[in-house]
């Protein structure tokens, strides 16, 4: 294979397509756990129904394991089939509609488990960087938290990141 015509974007690409999450998250932690890979399918199903490509790291994430959880079964990082539902819901919930602005501009992944939910901003019907944000239940608030999802889970699983 020739490298040398590989631009910056294709090379970041394809350290994406090679990158072994397992790998890199057993590299700072054993206490968590995987699931079975998803599929092509329910990631196809995933973007059309969200409206939105979803971000390569993360469907390379869940090509490996369609979740990362913590000891308790707590999920680090989503099944394919709770981004789909919870995203769906919180765009969709009439109730919310009169009490936060639209999530139509969020991509969720995660969640702390008290209520705040982690995940890529989408503009203009596309997730364009690598940026995690962090939408506060409480206040409404979506603050940047990590500059991409490498960052965020070595963050969160190990408190370097807290909320």
């Amino acid at each position: 294979m020739n490298f040398e015509n590989i631009t910056l974007d294709s090379k970041e690409s394809l350290r994406c397509i090679l990158m072994d999450w397992k790998s890199y998250v057993d590299s700072f932690t054993l206490d968590v756990h995987y699931t079975e890979p998803t599929t092509t399918e329910q990631l196809d199903e995933a973007e059309k129904k969200l409206n939105v490509k979803l971000p390569t790291k993360l469907s390379n994430l869940l090509k490996q394991t369609n979740g990362i959880y913590d000891q308790f079964n707590c999920p680090y990082v989503w099944s394919t089939n709770k981004i789909i539902e919870d995203n769906l819901f919180f765009r969709n919930f009439e109730d919310y509609k009169n009490l936060y602005m639209p999530f139509d501009h969020l991509l969720f992944f995660s969640d702390s488990g008290c209520g705040d939910l982690f995940g890529f901003s989408i503009l203009n019907g596309q997730v364009q960087t690598d940026a995690i944000f962090v939408w506060n239940h409480e206040t409404d608030s979506r603050n940047w938290i990590a500059s991409s999802l490498e960052a965020f889970l070595k963050g969160w699983i190990t408190g370097g990141i807290s909320i």
